[in-house]
């Protein structure tokens, strides 16, 4: 048995925390350390989501003071 089948999921459909690989891959996101954790997965990936956007957009304007 693998370490991550010790871990908590989300169920993106269900909206459960789960433990192990109950539900398909496609329907999961993790794996959290913590139940706890896993229960704010919408929050955590909300917050993620924000932050790539953010770096992206940081990142995009990379270069465009050089004067051409």
């Amino acid at each position: 048995m693998s370490d991550e089948n010790q871990k908590y999921w989300y169920n993106l459909e269900t909206g459960q925390v789960e433990q192990g690989y109950e539900s398909p891959a496609i329907d999961r996101a993790g794996p959290f350390d913590t139940a706890e954790e896993a229960a704010r997965a919408p929050q955590l990936l909300q917050e993620r989501s924000k932050k790539w956007a953010d770096d992206e957009a940081r990142d995009s304007d990379w270069g465009s003071g050089s004067g051409r």
